[in-house]
């Protein structure tokens, strides 16, 4: 049974979680009707992956006894000045999921939640990829500048690290 204090910050998760997933989209939204398919392409795959750590945490909360809440999820920023802009944010937003995750891990230290913690250390490896994709993308941005991001749009999704379930063979 999960413990009332790891079911509460895991319903955190899941909220943060779902938002994720909206503010991809968002950027997506915005990348695509502005002439940039390939981010575009990128940032809808990430939405679906931050889908799918959603519904991960939703089935975990239950399994274990607790209930999983689906929460209203606040409407992401729609606008953004530059691609460069996109993932400085993209950047920004996974290092708060890492926080985020690791505050879990904590508490289930203290709580010697031994299922939680094996649970999340999925979570764990995989925000160190996540942030790691995300710098050699910003890093790529700057290496071609603002005129030159066709070739960068168009070789985007070789730059994507695929899912940590789907190395896993999950």
């Amino acid at each position: 049974m999960i413990k009332k204090k790891i079911e509460d910050i895991c319903n955190r998760q899941v909220e943060r979680e779902g938002f994720s997933s909206n503010l991809y989209l968002a950027m997506a939204s915005w990348a695509e009707t502005n002439g940039f398919s390939g981010v575009a392409g990128w940032l809808y795959a990430q939405a679906e992956e931050e889908r799918l750590h959603f519904l991960r945490f939703i089935k975990y909360i239950n399994e274990r006894g607790g209930k999983a809440v689906i929460p209203e999820l606040k409407m992401p920023q729609a606008e953004y000045k530059s691609v460069e802009d996109v993932f400085k944010e993209v950047l920004a937003h996974e290092e708060f999921v890492t926080n985020s995750i690791n505050e879990i891990v904590s508490l289930t230290m203290e709580e010697k939640d031994f299922n939680t913690q094996n649970f999340l250390q999925w979570f764990v490896m995989e925000q160190v990829e996540e942030e790691a994709s995300v710098r050699g993308i910003l890093d790529k941005v700057r290496l071609v500048g603002a005129n030159n991001m066709y070739q960068f749009d168009r070789d985007i999704m070789s730059l994507r690290t695929p899912p940590a379930n789907a190395q896993a063979g999950q």
